[in-house]
């Protein structure tokens, strides 16, 4: 109870920091949020490196939280409002890859720090020089162009916009940026007293929480984190027994990630963002359905347990419950392990898939049955299907690490007006960490409940429901400057046949009279 308690904290701490992101990025800029966020997550690492108990440890984590919360929202903002359009997606995904490739990163620093010295204190601890070493190199970056401009500093904003933009591009970014906030004005100024009412009430604004929230949200409930958070609990699932074998193949999931965000950058701005997440759906879709077919096959096919290879076992070590159980005979692996948490299956040492005992799962009686040259599980069976499983995690991280695990952020750093851009990016980015939550603390409860293979079905009836709501409520913004996209949810229909080209896009969509054909959209 106390791990699961110390693993949320950050979770729970980077909801709350999201929130507060949000208020912050539109009262003191981009820069100051970023800057805030690293010193939150330094102080974080250096608490949790020097605590002395657990409840150090979980203020640790609580400020770590507030760190990366703030961060998520506030990173793909800033870089979506100081990039060209043309390339504004793939220095996004930049982003995501970095994140990815640094959990790649993790896994390798942990491995290394596994014998030295307080282990523990060294993982928790280093994560605190990247936070570090980003704080001195966001003092040298300027602020976001267009908050500056927003906040009556005009000057600023177009000198840092003439070092992105050519000198034609320039005055047309700068135009668009007065109409924004000539809009603003004619608004009574509704963004100093933003609140959630009034927010549902703007067109645009009720149109992009649709679509960005929304899109948050799926991304955590088709069931990324639980690959992620538990990779290495679903390979023992699928009959992996050696725990050193499982955190070798989380460390390949890692990878697969971070080589997903690579495709990402390749393609995002080529396909559009559109394109790219019914793709991503589509193969999670196919994924989650392979998933569950192998492990209702695994399930069905596990192994039984013996009365005489339990028999061979000190009459205490027996699991108390196919002890007492009266259909004893009838019971296999599957249900050994489900019948209590207390309960582990020692493998028959001739043969994994042949009947093996229903014992008490515990540290000595795990050591005797690797003492009989057995496998000893506690999470998943042995089954002959464990390679299929570990293909099917592999396509799905391949799948969904270009498009969904991506493109959400850019989509929220790009479609929302200038002047609720930081709070609703705050929403969004609130969201997305409460699904991460509710899904991250559900998925073993689902799992002995309902069984693995149900529960990936229910990922994948999830997947279904979220490719719809793309192809209904995503606009694609590929390549279109920040501003525009404000215009084309005004005036926005469905877009069902958003593989082809829309006129300003086949032109090059350099002039303004294509950019006016995208407002109906």
């Amino acid at each position: 109870m106390k791990k699961e308690c110390i693993v949320s904290m950050a979770v729970a701490g980077a909801i709350i920091g999201a929130a507060i992101g949000g208020w912050l990025n539109d009262k003191f800029g981009r820069k100051s949020a970023i800057l805030i966020a690293d010193f939150l997550f330094f102080v974080g690492a250096v608490i949790m490196a020097s605590a002395i108990n657990s409840a150090l440890l979980i203020l640790g984590r609580v400020f770590v939280g507030f760190g990366v919360g703030m961060a998520s929202m506030t990173a793909p903002l800033y870089i979506s409002e100081a990039s060209p359009a043309k390339i504004r997606g793939a220095l996004v995904s930049t982003n995501g890859f970095l994140i990815t490739a640094g959990q790649f990163l993790s896994y390798l620093i942990n491995l290394a720090f596994t014998k030295a010295p307080g282990t523990w204190r060294w993982m928790l601890g280093v994560a605190g020089l990247p936070a570090l070493l980003q704080f001195i190199l966001m003092l040298l970056l300027p602020e976001s162009p267009r908050w500056l401009y927003r906040k009556g500093r005009q000057e600023e904003a177009k000198t840092i916009l003439r070092n992105i933009y050519s000198s034609e591009q320039v005055e047309v970014e700068i135009q668009a940026l007065k109409e924004s906030v000539d809009n603003e004005i004619e608004e009574n100024k509704v963004s100093e007293n933003i609140n959630l009412f009034k927010l549902c009430q703007t067109k645009t604004v009720r149109r992009g929480l649709i679509a960005g929230v929304g899109l948050q949200i799926f991304q955590q409930f088709v069931g990324i984190n639980t690959v992620m958070y538990y990779s290495s609990t679903i390979i023992q699932l699928a009959g992996i027994a050696s725990n050193q074998t499982a955190l070798l193949l989380s460390l390949v999931t890692a990878g697969l990630n971070a080589f997903g965000s690579i495709v990402s950058i390749y393609f995002i701005d080529r396909t559009g963002r559109k394109k790219l997440l019914v793709i991503s759906l589509c193969g999670v879709v196919i994924s989650l359905g392979f998933l569950s077919a192998v492990f209702h096959e695994a399930t069905s096919t596990s192994p039984a347990v013996g009365i005489a290879e339990t028999s061979r076992f000190a009459a205490n070590f027996t699991c108390p419950a196919y002890h007492d159980a009266a259909s004893a005979s009838s019971w296999d692996c599957t249900r050994c392990l489900k019948a209590s948490p207390s309960c582990g299956f020692c493998a028959s040492p001739q043969n994994k898939l042949l009947p093996g005992a229903c014992l008490m799962s515990n540290d000595r009686i795990k050591d005797s049955c690797h003492d009989q040259d057995s496998l000893w599980y506690s999470r998943g069976c042995p089954s002959r299907y464990g390679w299929l499983a570990l293909l099917g995690l592999a396509l799905y991280i391949l799948f969904f690490s270009p498009g969904m695990g991506t493109v959400p952020w850019i989509v929220n750093s790009e479609i929302y007006p200038l002047r609720f851009r930081g709070v609703c990016g705050g929403i969004a980015a609130t969201a997305n960490w409460i699904s991460n939550l509710i899904v991250a603390q559900s998925f073993l409860s689902l799992t002995h409940a309902i069984g693995t293979s149900w529960t990936f079905l229910v990922f994948g009836v999830i997947s279904v429901v979220a490719l719809l709501f793309v192809l209904i409520c995503d606009p694609e913004t590929k390549g279109l400057p920040i501003e525009e996209i404000e215009k084309i949810l005004e005036r926005r229909g469905l877009h069902m046949m958003f593989w082809k080209k829309r006129a300003n896009e086949k032109n090059g969509g350099e002039n303004d009279t294509n950019r006016e054909g995208d407002r109906d959209v």
